[in-house]
C-alpha cells in the first residue's frame, strides 16, 4: 500500500460566513449608536441609557437601513389581505414593537404597497421569521420561508 494513501487526512474546509453587518472583533464596553441610541454593553446591544464616556458608532441596524440592505423581506397578499390589511398591518408593526424591544438590531426597514401587496423589509432575520410566524397562528394562510446564503437573509411569503 502506498505511504501516502494511508497518511492522507481528508477534512472539509469550512467557508467563513460572511456577513458585512456583523463584526470580527467586539466592540469596546460601552459603545452607543449615534443615530438610534442603542447601547452595546456586555456584549449585546440593548436600549439602555448610555453613559457620557461611551464609545460612538453606527449600530449594524442603522447600517443596513442607511444602506437600504435588507435582512429579511416579508410578502404579503391575498384577497384576505386586501380586506383586513389594517388590521394584519398592526400585528406587524406590534410584533416588531415587542421584538424590537428586547432586541435592538430586529427592526422593520420599509414597508412598500404595490397591486394590493405589501413588501415589509426587515434589519434581522427574527423579526421577519416572527412577523411570518404571527400572521401564520392569527390568520393562518398559506405561509413559507426561504433563507439565503448560510441563514444571513431570509424571504417570507404569507397569502390568504
Amino acid at each position: 500500500m502506498d505511504k501516502r494513501a494511508s497518511n492522507r487526512q481528508d477534512r472539509l474546509i469550512k467557508e467563513r460566513r460572511h456577513d458585512a453587518y456583523r463584526r470580527r472583533t467586539k466592540l469596546q464596553d460601552p459603545t452607543v449608536c449615534t443615530e438610534c441610541g442603542a447601547l452595546y454593553t456586555t456584549g449585546r446591544w440593548t436600549w439602555q441609557e448610555p453613559p457620557e464616556n461611551a464609545n460612538k458608532i453606527t449600530c449594524p441596524a442603522c447600517r443596513r437601513q442607511s444602506e437600504k440592505f435588507p435582512a429579511g423581506v416579508v410578502h404579503l397578499g391575498g384577497g384576505f389581505f386586501y380586506d383586513h390589511r389594517e388590521e394584519i398591518m398592526n400585528l406587524v408593526h406590534n410584533v416588531e414593537k415587542l421584538e424590537k424591544n428586547e432586541r435592538p438590531m430586529e427592526r422593520i426597514m420599509h414597508v412598500e404597497k404595490d397591486n394590493g401587496n405589501t413588501m415589509v423589509t426587515t434589519t434581522g432575520v427574527h423579526v421577519a421569521r416572527r412577523i411570518g410566524e404571527a400572521l401564520s397562528r392569527a390568520f393562518k394562510g398559506d405561509l413559507s420561508y426561504q433563507y439565503g446564503s448560510e441563514d444571513q437573509s431570509i424571504r417570507v411569503d404569507w397569502q390568504r
